[in-house]
C-alpha cells in the first residue's frame, strides 16, 4: 500500500469526528485552528489591518489563528493553503494572500488564507510553523466537508510566507506542537509547494531580511528555519517565481532552493523575471511578474495537482488584479521591511 493510500484511508476514518465547518456551500468561511482557551493570552489589544503605504491590507497582532476559507462554486478537488508574507511581523492579506485565494477559487480551487501568530507579538518563533502545520491537518480533516481531495492539498507562500511554506514542506515529520485531537493524527506534508519571491535562507550573505530578525528569538533559528538545509527527496514538488531586481529577498534565495531541490531529485520549476521587485501579489496586469498565475496553473496541471482550467484564465474573475505596492527604494531596503 502506498503512502498516499495510507493517508487517504486514515483521513476517511477521521472525517466524521474531525469536521469543524458548519455548512457545505460556496463562499467564505472561518475555521479556528485551536479550541477556545487552548492558547495563552499573549497579544494585547485588538487585531489590526493597515490602511496606508506598504502596510495597506496587512494584518498585525493576531491572537486567534484561523483559516479564511474561500470555497468555489464548482470545486475541482484541489486545495491550497495561502501564506501571506510580511517578515513575521505582519501578514499581507489584502494585497497578496486574499487576491491569490480569490483568483484560485475562481478556477475551482478551494483556498484557505492562514492568519498565523508572529514572534513580534511575543509568541515563540515556532508559533507560525505550529499554526501552519495545524492548518494543513485541519484541511485534511475537513476534506469531505470542503469537497477536496486530501491528496491534492498544496501550500503557496510569498516572501516570509514562502519561508513558512518551505518549512512545512521539508520538516513535516517534526511536530511543532503536541498532539491535541484526532486531526493531529493526519499528515501535515503538503502535496505541492509554490514559493513566490521567497525568503529561503537565514544564513549570510542573504540574512538581511526582517524574517531573520524576527525569528532570532529562537537560538537555533538560522538552522531550524533555513529551508534549503532541510530539502529532502520525499518533499513535494516545487514551483518558484522571483524577480531578478528584488531588493528585499535577493533572487539567490530562489536559486538556492532550486539547486537544493535538484540535488535531491525533487521536481522543481523556477521562473526568474527581469523586473518586478518584491511584494507583487498577483502582479499588476501587463507586467512581467503578472505571468506567474498562468505559469503556476500550467505547472500544477502538468504534475496532476489540478484539473483542466476554464478556457479563459483571468487573474480575478470579473475584476482587475490589485496593484502591487510600489517598488521599494534603497532607503526602505536598508530598513529591511520585508514588506511581503
Amino acid at each position: 500500500m502506498t503512502t498516499r493510500h495510507r493517508w487517504a484511508g486514515l483521513i476517511a476514518g477521521l472525517l466524521l469526528t474531525c469536521t469543524g465547518l458548519a455548512h457545505a456551500q460556496a463562499g467564505t468561511q472561518i475555521l479556528d485552528l485551536w479550541p477556545d482557551g487552548h492558547l495563552p493570552q499573549v497579544v494585547s489589544g485588538p487585531e489590526l489591518v493597515g490602511n496606508e503605504g506598504s502596510s495597506m491590507g496587512a494584518v498585525t497582532r493576531v491572537s486567534q489563528p484561523r483559516l479564511e476559507i474561500h470555497r468555489p462554486a464548482n470545486p475541482n478537488g484541489t486545495a491550497v493553503l495561502i501564506l501571506g508574507g510580511g517578515g513575521y511581523f505582519r501578514i499581507q492579506v489584502g494585497t497578496a494572500a486574499r487576491p491569490m485565494a480569490q483568483w484560485l477559487a475562481s478556477i475551482g480551487v478551494t483556498t484557505a488564507v492562514l492568519y498565523y501568530r508572529m514572534p513580534v507579538d511575543g509568541w515563540p518563533a515556532s508559533a507560525p510553523f505550529a499554526d501552519g502545520q495545524r492548518a494543513m491537518r485541519l484541511l485534511r480533516a475537513n476534506a469531505g466537508e470542503l469537497g477536496i481531495d486530501p491528496t491534492k492539498i498544496g501550500v503557496m507562500g510569498s516572501s516570509a510566507g514562502a519561508n513558512l511554506a518551505g518549512i512545512l514542506s521539508t520538516r513535516f515529520d517534526h511536530d511543532f506542537y503536541p498532539a491535541l485531537d484526532a486531526s493531529d493524527r493526519l499528515p501535515s506534508r503538503p502535496d505541492f509547494l509554490a514559493m513566490l519571491y521567497p525568503v529561503v535562507t537565514l544564513k549570510p550573505p542573504y540574512d538581511t531580511t526582517r524574517s531573520r530578525r524576527e525569528l532570532a528569538t529562537q537560538p537555533d533559528a538560522v538552522e531550524a528555519y533555513s529551508v534549503e538545509g532541510h530539502v529532502r527527496s520525499d518533499m513535494p514538488p516545487v514551483f518558484l517565481a522571483h524577480a531578478a531586481d528584488d531588493r528585499i529577498a535577493d533572487v539567490n534565495h530562489s536559486l538556492l532552493m532550486f539547486q537544493a531541490a535538484r540535488a535531491q531529485n525533487v521536481p522543481a520549476e523556477l521562473h526568474v523575471f527581469d523586473r518586478g521587485g518584491h511584494s507583487w501579489g498577483l502582479g499588476k496586469p501587463g507586467t512581467q511578474v503578472a505571468q506567474w498565475p498562468r505559469l503556476f496553473v500550467t505547472w500544477a496541471r502538468a504534475n496532476g495537482f489540478m484539473a483542466a482550467p476554464p478556457v479563459s484564465l483571468q487573474p480575478l474573475t470579473g475584476q482587475t488584479a490589485p496593484l502591487a505596492p510600489p517598488p521599494v527604494d534603497s532607503d526602505d531596503a536598508d530598513l529591511e521591511e520585508d514588506g511581503d
